[in-house]
């Protein structure tokens, strides 16, 4: 756990996480476990759930399934403790853009909340001064969470691929500090983020003209100081565009333009519109239709740049926006970007693209078995997404539209639906990912959908498991023998 300035603070949280820990006592009915052990085809016990990703949602979600009877569970993720999602790595904001009464991971219990851990910590008045929560203190509030309702994570596992096990179950196969294992389950999670989907994508005129050493994704690893005394470009209009524009100028870069192909900034952001209890929480009811034109709606108007990126990167010297420059032509000259757009020609000495993700599911190492046999918007539905439909006819599509035919189609409870009855076994897995977009809701897998989305993901392993169970639920019940009344 990050270490928490001040003695007093840290009785105030280590008195919080008592507190915690008696209350979710108080609250666990029903509290005992309810599946069978699974076995292998070779009789081998097998975990119930596979989470993989520790991050905010894979500890969300490792607590919702143990509070209703879950106790299999395994949580694995990729980096070394601590690190665990984007918060250490490659965020770079200073606050969150969520608004500061966020919440979800609490389950209801006020004393697991963000607010009264904040408050612990920094006391009331801060609270009340708050406008929105620290990126670190995000960070040490998710450690906090992990300690307190000891959530065991497995970590260094990279997962590899998830493929059938053969008969009613997954395998998982990971690299681990030990060398290769499989992990066999009846069902998988994964809690990938927002990364999920694919890569991240930098554009072609970058790539096939400018030498790896000169440019960088906004979402790579970046040496900042480095970038010293240099003429740094940032391509994109984002929250990441202007955070990495802010850290190359905070690192002693000595210019930093922004180059972005719309005529301005977006000022209004429309995720904020979908942040209803009813939209979050029954997304996936609404008409195949209806979600296509939301999914299309966001990606076309899009966000604006987070208000504390905006500002940071604006009072830095050395920092300019250069609206309508979409890339006409990037050229290599030495150790230069000659970077050309309708406006004017930069020389820069180092390119930054904040230009997001290509949704790629065969590029993601755990989703190459599962990628051909998942089913997705275009074939589900090829008169909105584009793509052959079952029939073959091809809808008539735009490049926006095209490109959200590659999510795939997800049930309601972020399941995959295979592409035919044979591989039924891929809705065992559960992606609950930057690839739930158009099924689950624009951001149901962010911070202020995970009140009503972790409980729907939960829901939807639970009723898996239990369909499992069903073969053995008379024969349990006629063995039950737990007396209430003693004669």
């Amino acid at each position: 756990m990050n270490q928490l300035p001040g003695a007093h603070d840290i009785t105030a949280t280590n008195a919080l996480a008592e507190r915690a820990r008696a209350e979710r006592a108080q609250l666990a009915y029903p509290d005992r476990v309810w599946t069978n052990p699974g076995l292998s085809a070779s009789g081998e016990a097998i975990d119930d759930v596979v989470i993989v990703g520790a991050g905010q949602s894979g500890l969300g979600i490792y607590e919702g399934l143990r509070r209703d009877g879950v106790a299999r569970i395994r949580l694995v993720d990729a980096a070394p403790p601590g690190r665990e999602g984007v918060w250490e790595t490659f965020a770079r904001m200073s606050t969150l853009r969520t608004p500061k009464i966020l919440n979800g991971l609490d389950f209801g219990q006020p004393s697991l909340s963000i607010r009264s851990w904040y408050v612990a910590r920094h006391g009331q008045t801060a609270w009340d001064e708050l406008h929105q929560i620290g990126r670190s203190d995000w960070a040490d509030y998710l450690a906090w969470y992990r300690e307190t309702l000891e959530i065991p994570v497995e970590n260094g596992v990279t997962v590899t691929d998830v493929r059938s096990n053969g008969t009613d179950g997954v395998v998982v196969e990971a690299q681990t500090p030990d060398g290769p294992r499989s992990f066999a389950a009846r069902t998988v999670v994964l809690a990938t983020g927002y990364d999920g989907a694919g890569s991240w994508s930098a554009p072609a005129i970058v790539q096939d003209a400018v030498e790896p050493a000169l440019w960088s994704h906004s979402n790579g690893d970046i040496d900042f100081a480095a970038l010293a005394g240099l003429r740094v470009g940032v391509i994109g209009h984002g929250a990441s565009a202007f955070d990495n524009a802010a850290s190359a100028l905070a690192a002693g870069a000595a210019s930093a333009d922004l180059l972005f192909r719309r005529a301005a900034l977006p000022r209004v952001n429309p995720l904020r519109h979908v942040e209803t209890a009813a939209l979050m929480g029954h997304y996936p009811a609404l008409s195949d239709e209806t979600r296509f034109a939301i999914a299309r709606f966001i990606k076309r108007v899009d966000q604006p740049p987070a208000e504390s990126g905006y500002r940071a990167a604006n009072a830095m010297p050395g920092f300019a926006m250069h609206p309508s420059s979409p890339l006409v032509s990037v050229e290599q000259v030495g150790q230069t970007v000659h970077v050309t757009t309708p406006q004017r020609t930069f020389v820069f000495d180092h390119l930054i693209c904040a230009t997001g993700l290509r949704v790629e599911l065969e590029n993601r190492a755990e989703l190459q078995t599962l990628a051909p046999l998942v089913s997705r918007w275009s074939q589900r539905r090829p008169d909105l997404a584009g793509g052959s439909g079952e029939n073959g006819e091809a809808g008539q599509t735009d490049a926006t539209d095209h490109a959200l035919g590659q999510y795939p189609y997800l049930g309601p409870s972020y399941e995959f639906t295979p592409v035919d009855d044979a591989h039924d076994w891929v809705s065992r897995v559960f992606a609950f990912s930057g690839l739930g977009f158009i099924s689950q809701g624009p951001h149901s897998t962010s911070i202020s959908g995970h009140k009503h989305a972790i409980p729907r993901v939960v829901r939807g392993i639970t009723q898996r498991l239990l369909l499992d169970e069903q073969p053995r639920i008379l024969d349990d019940l006629a063995a039950f023998d737990t007396a209430e009344l003693y004669l």
